[in-house]
């Protein structure tokens, strides 16, 4: 049986101020040599950016919290303003990352994970990132460029930059994670972008929005959590089939209180849309402070072959329930109701 490679037999200090890149990888370029996977023991590694290799697993001690203070024991700490991310996995398929902690310093343009590929490649790139937490990075907290297949589950992507998770890409799982408090969206794409299922995510406090697609195709967005998005908590605008059922939408809006675009919700341009059996709700800040937000729960737009159906929108918006802004072509929108917030 093949033992795990222990980073502190490799002369790792994890003390968090000695400079441990070279050990960490090390522990990776060996791992690729000998199929064994990589053991983050309890400590804080200052690290530039380590370069993943294909197949390699690194587990960690998956102990961390929400608070911004909350890192955890495996903790691998940005070094300084001239990193572009922490873990580069450009040339690094079939790799799992398991409880890892990645704390940013929020200095320079650095991005947690990253991969920045020229093209999709030959083959899957299979990325397995679980139970891991990446947090105050001045870019994303992850982003996956030019991605083919691919599962993020139970992380925490929180106080970044940018967006908590952004791809360029297709065929992924993001199932029950955090995206929490990043400047961008919780969840945001770019470029070509298909085929994802998104369950079980509790996404708030994100200043671009919580869900926030462009442009792309054959999305499963089922049974999340969205709270106080600073703009719409899910914002599809050019996506041909996709399926929203389920989701809970909260007191999102919250840097548009004067905007009349202001909306839960904003469909624009798409096509073979369901959205239904969703509940939105205005609200203000937590302890009752600040604006009431948002002014609608839906804005619709040229939609073609949708159903926006059987919606519920108890204290929906600030102005009305439902911002039609016509255009559509064979689409029913029917029988969504509520009621208006009352400040």
């Amino acid at each position: 049986m093949l033992h795990s490679i222990d980073v502190y037999e490799l002369g790792a200090t994890g003390d968090g101020a000695t400079d441990d890149t070279k050990p960490l990888q090390d522990a990776i370029d060996l791992a690729v040599k000998t199929g064994r996977s990589v053991e983050l023991r309890e400590g804080r590694f200052l690290c530039g950016v380590l370069y993943m290799k294909p197949n390699v697993h690194i587990r960690g001690n998956a102990t961390w919290g929400y608070r911004r203070d909350s890192a955890g024991q495996t903790v691998i700490l940005q070094r300084d303003s001239k990193q572009n991310c922490q873990i580069d996995m450009t040339t690094s398929n079939g790799v799992t990352l398991d409880g890892l902690s990645l704390l940013g310093n929020n200095s320079g343009n650095c991005a947690g994970l990253l991969s920045c590929k020229p093209n999709y490649g030959a083959q899957e790139d299979a990325y397995r990132i679980e139970n891991c937490r990446v947090a105050n990075y001045t870019s994303h907290a992850v982003f996956l460029d030019h991605i083919w297949c691919f599962s993020v589950r139970h992380c925490m992507f929180a106080f970044c930059g940018g967006d908590g998770l952004r791809i360029n890409g297709w065929d992924g799982f993001v199932i029950d994670n955090w995206f929490s408090g990043n400047r961008g969206a919780g969840f945001g794409t770019e470029g070509p972008n298909a085929s994802v299922t998104m369950t079980g995510n509790r996404i708030e406090w994100n200043a671009r929005g919580g869900i926030v697609l462009d442009g792309g195709s054959h999305y499963n967005i089922t049974g999340n959590y969205i709270d106080r998005s600073g703009s719409a908590g899910i914002s599809l605008t050019r996506i041909n089939v996709a399926s929203a059922t389920g989701n809970v939408i909260y007191r999102s809006g919250k840097f548009q209180p004067d905007t009349p675009d202001s909306a839960q919700v904003i469909l624009d341009g798409c096509s073979g849309i369901v959205f239904s059996g969703n509940t939105m709700n205005a609200g203000r800040d937590d302890g009752d402070k600040g604006d009431w937000t948002p002014n609608y729960a839906l804005r619709v737009h040229n939609l073609k072959d949708c159903a926006v159906t059987s919606n519920v929108m108890f204290r929906g918006g600030m102005t009305g329930l439902l911002d039609d802004r016509g255009g559509h072509e064979n689409s029913l929108i029917t029988d969504n109701v509520g009621s208006v917030a009352v400040n």
